[in-house]
């Protein structure tokens, strides 16, 4: 059978930082990312794609706030929002790909399956949630959503006001990746996990959502992981990681082993919240198949030898 790829597309895929967010500039991005993407496809590959949310779940909870100020309509939990975004990126990534599907000839189905992940409600995330979400509110506005709600508030590093956070936990399971991999089977494009998965805790045979957010290059991983992928690649806006970062002796990473990876991780060279999940999710992958893990950007994919390479000594 032919190569099982798995692909974690990071927020510029859909969002510019000098961007708005409108659907035209959304539905251009990722069309231009499908684009990158069908290199994959013209080799025979079969691919699945995971997915960022974090400009877009920001903006569904300001959506929210606004109707429940203005309209007294209630805003709705975490996972709920996950799940509003997953679907609403899947479909720009359906139209997207139709769109070079089309161009390129290339007869394969896009679907999208809105994915639950389960984390354990005993991670220790739980009791330090870090991971901020949402708007930004002034000390008194946060202390009196605080107040109504019990959320935790944290003051934003660069000042620009108070933000929720919310538990990061670690991936345990996806749900429904048996179907993900029955589908990528017959030679579908999947698009799963989306935003890191909606984030549920199992009991009694039962889910239920809980208020958190779950990495996306984590899941990516597990789900690269779970369905046996040959290949895992991690996209973000830089064509390689980096040690020494924006210094004088800032150095490009190109073919690395897990050991290097694992200690240049150690040593801090990589920043949190940027390249550093990034590169576990990629070690994470490596560790548990033996197979390579690829940090890149989209402009580099066809490169067989290009990015960031983790590979198993």
């Amino acid at each position: 059978m032919s190569k099982l790829v798995v692909v974690a597309l990071g927020g510029n895929a859909l969002l510019r930082s000098n961007q708005k967010g409108t659907y035209q500039e959304q539905i251009a991005n990722v069309t231009e990312t499908c684009l990158a993407l069908t290199d994959f496809l013209k080799r025979g590959h079969r691919l699945i794609i995971g997915h960022g949310n974090g400009p877009q779940v920001g903006n569904v909870m300001l959506q929210h706030e606004a109707g429940l100020k203005n309209f007294e309509l209630p805003a709705m939990p975490m996972d709920f929002c996950v799940s509003e975004t997953q679907g609403s990126i899947g479909y720009l990534i359906e139209l997207g790909f139709k769109k070079v599907l089309a161009q390129e000839n290339i007869d394969r189905n896009v679907v999208t399956l809105v994915t639950q992940v389960v984390v354990d409600k005993n991670d220790p995330m739980f009791q330090n949630p870090t991971k901020p979400v949402g708007p930004y509110y002034s000390k008194e506005e946060a202390d009196a959503y605080a107040a109504q709600t019990g959320a935790i508030f944290h003051e934003d590093p660069r000042g620009r006001g108070w933000r929720k956070v919310v538990p990061s936990p670690q991936p345990v399971k996806i749900n429904n990746i048996e179907v993900v991999k029955t589908l990528t089977d017959a030679g579908h494009i999947v698009v799963t996990v989306g935003g890191g998965g909606i984030p549920v805790v199992e009991k009694d045979g039962c889910v239920a959502g809980v208020e958190a957010v779950i990495d996306k290059d984590l899941a990516s991983s597990l789900a690269a992981i779970q369905t046996n992928a040959d290949e895992f690649y991690i996209l973000t806006d830089v064509p390689q990681a980096y040690i020494n970062f924006k210094k004088e002796n800032q150095q490009a990473l190109g073919r690395i082993t897990l050991s290097e990876a694992k200690k240049h991780l150690a040593d801090g060279q990589f920043t949190e919240g940027s390249m550093a999940p990034k590169m576990r999710a990629a070690i994470k992958f490596v560790e548990a198949t033996g197979k390579e893990a690829v940090i890149t950007d989209a402009t580099t994919l066809s490169d067989e030898n290009g990015g960031t390479r983790i590979y198993a000594e």
